[in-house]
């Protein structure tokens, strides 16, 4: 689907976290600047494979709880931890040096040498700063997606530059 010359695509705009009460509401940390539009009553979002009907949201201190239509009770609630929310829709425009998860994920991560070190699989994004998932030979590892480690994010060239410190992507042996 296409508005105008912008393509829509399906966008994180939550992660759910735990039950919150014992009717089915749920925390969410939201991956959004349009809290209210996103996740107004009546709002379809995808958990998975699964829609789920926003029935109602409260924000209060920073801290967003829904409540979806489909689920009642905590216990089908707690099933849903850990998910992450989509909607449909256009990626916000973004400065220079700031990237769209769906930018990222699928990049080849490789050494400032152009060696391949694994595949970003995912972006995790943590108060302090985010985190970009790789996999890699050794198995998944977060690297900070900060300048010093992270100094060129190539997407046409689908590859991000990662400086592999050591203890970084690989175990550091112990001093005797």
């Amino acid at each position: 689907m296409a508005f105008g010359d912008l393509v829509s695509e399906q966008l994180i705009v939550g992660t759910i976290g735990r039950a919150h009460g014992i009717r089915g509401q749920v925390s969410v940390r939201p991956r959004t600047d349009s809290i209210e539009e996103r996740f107004a009553p009546g709002a379809v979002l995808q958990a998975g494979a699964r829609a789920l009907t926003v029935a109602s949201f409260n924000l209060q201190q920073g801290r967003l709880t829904v409540a979806f239509a489909e689920v009642t009770d905590r216990s089908a609630a707690e099933l849903l931890r850990g998910l992450d929310l989509t909607a449909e829709g256009v990626p916000d425009s973004i400065g220079e040096d700031e990237y769209h998860d769906s930018d990222l994920i699928g990049l080849v991560a490789v050494d400032p040498g152009g060696a391949r070190l694994g595949e970003v699989t995912a972006v995790h994004h943590n108060p302090s700063q985010d985190l970009l998932v790789l996999n890699t030979d050794a198995g998944e590892r977060m690297v900070p997606f900060v300048m010093e480690l992270v100094p060129e994010v190539d997407v046409p060239g689908g590859r991000v530059v990662v400086n592999p410190i050591p203890g970084l992507l690989t175990e550091v042996p112990d001093a005797d």
